[in-house]
């Protein structure tokens, strides 16, 4: 069975860092494309970043490109999400995902959606004060 912990959440000024964790347990990650995703206070939830299965491609969505790095390291089964320049509009519990699946050809509406993902973390929580 697998699992996902998510932890490095915390409260942080706005401009402020944090480096959010993802440790999975059950799957080897090295070859699944893993995602963070997150949702705010009356908000659904919403993609963040994800590095696609094959080789090193990642995506973001806009709002936080430049600020935002997702990387993994699959000796330790573990994905990161370096959160820079925080803003308010940031505040959120983040979520990590897996989806097991293998699609040839990378499609950004195929990695955004959160009904694509197998399994999930049960979320930290960033908060952002301005």
């Amino acid at each position: 069975q697998v699992h996902l912990v998510e932890s490095g959440g915390g409260m942080v000024q706005a401009g402020g860092s944090l480096r959010l964790s993802c440790v999975v347990t059950g799957r080897p990650i090295n070859s699944q494309t893993m995602a963070w995703f997150r949702q705010g206070p009356g908000k659904e939830r919403e993609f963040v970043a994800a590095w696609w299965w094959r080789g090193t491609t990642t995506y973001y969505t806009d709002s936080v490109k430049d600020r935002f790095t997702i990387t993994r390291d699959n000796a330790k089964a573990t994905v990161y999400l370096q959160m820079n320049n925080l803003i308010p509009e940031d505040t959120a519990v983040y979520y990590c995902a897996m989806d097991t699946e293998h699609p040839i050809n990378f499609r950004r509406s195929y990695v955004t959606a959160a009904g694509e993902y197998d399994s999930w973390g049960q979320g930290t929580q960033v908060t952002v004060s301005s």
